[in-house]
C-alpha cells in the first residue's frame, strides 16, 4: 500500500490533505529526512510533524468508559469517541466497540479494527468471562446465586435460557456477576427477574484483562500479550 493512502486510511486526513502535507515537508523518517508519497519505508519509521503513526491495522484499544457515554458514531450526546483522538473514529477499517456497554455502564471496554479478532471475542462460542459489578436498589434475597448457576433463568422475549452465571454477594446490595455470554442488556434484565433494579453497573474484567488502573476516560493501546488475557481466566 502506498504510504499517503496508508496515512489517510490511519484516519489522519483525506488523501488531498495527506498529499499536501508531503509537499510541505511534514512527513519525515526517523532522521527527519523528508519523504514523498511513493517511498517504500517501513509505516513505523515514518513520523508526520516529528511524532511517530499510529498502529497500523490490527489495533487494539483498552477503554475505561465512564457512565453516559454511547458506544456509537452517530447518536446524539456524548460519543466513546469523543475520549479518544479525533482521527481514531475516520480509521480505515474502522476502530469499533468489540460488543458493548449502554450509556450508564461504565467500565472495561474493547475497541479494534481487527474484524476477525472482534468476531473470535464475541462469538457466543468463546464464552469469555465478562465480570460486572452491580449495585441494587434493594437488598438481595438470597437465592440469585442458586437462580443464575442454574442454566435455566429464561428471560423476558427469549427462547433459550441463559448460561449458568456465577454471582458473589459483596454487600447485601453489591454483587460480581460473572457472564460467559453477552445478550442485551443481560445483568439488568437478570436482576430484574429476580425483582430488583441495577442502580450502578461497571465492568471489571474481561477474561484477564482488567482496567489496570485506567480512570475513567482514560485509554491505552493493546500490545499481543494483552490481547491473550482476554482469552484467559475464568
Amino acid at each position: 500500500m502506498k504510504l499517503l493512502r496508508h496515512i489517510a486510511n490511519l484516519g489522519y486526513g483525506s488523501r488531498r490533505e495527506v498529499a499536501a502535507w508531503f509537499r510541505d515537508g511534514r512527513i519525515s523518517d526517523t532522521h527527519g529526512n523528508m519523504l514523498d508519497e511513493d517511498a517504500r519505508i517501513a509505516p513505523g519509521d515514518v513520523r508526520l510533524d516529528g511524532e511517530p503513526l499510529d498502529p497500523p491495522p490490527g489495533l487494539v484499544v483498552l477503554l475505561h468508559k465512564p457512565v453516559g457515554y454511547t458506544c456509537s458514531t452517530k447518536d446524539p450526546g456524548r460519543l466513546i469517541y469523543d475520549l479518544l483522538p479525533r482521527r481514531f473514529r475516520y480509521r480505515d477499517p474502522l476502530l469499533s466497540p468489540v460488543g458493548r456497554l449502554d450509556r450508564d455502564t461504565s467500565g472495561l471496554l474493547l475497541l479494534t479494527d481487527d474484524g476477525g479478532l472482534l468476531h473470535r471475542i464475541i462469538s457466543p462460542k468463546a464464552r469469555i468471562a465478562k465480570h460486572y459489578e452491580a449495585e441494587l436498589a434493594e437488598d438481595l434475597r438470597g437465592d440469585e446465586a442458586a437462580l443464575f448457576a442454574s442454566g435455566t433463568l429464561l428471560l423476558d422475549a427469549e427462547k433459550t435460557p441463559l448460561l449458568p452465571a456465577q454471582l458473589a454477594v459483596l454487600t447485601p446490595r453489591r454483587a460480581r456477576l460473572t457472564l460467559h455470554e453477552g445478550r442485551y442488556h443481560q445483568v439488568r434484565r437478570m436482576f430484574a427477574a429476580t425483582g430488583n433494579r441495577v442502580t450502578a453497573l461497571h465492568r471489571a474484567r474481561v477474561g484477564a484483562l482488567t482496567l489496570d488502573g485506567l480512570a475513567p476516560g482514560q485509554w491505552r493501546a493493546l500490545d499481543a500479550a494483552d490481547v491473550q488475557r482476554v482469552f484467559a481466566g475464568d
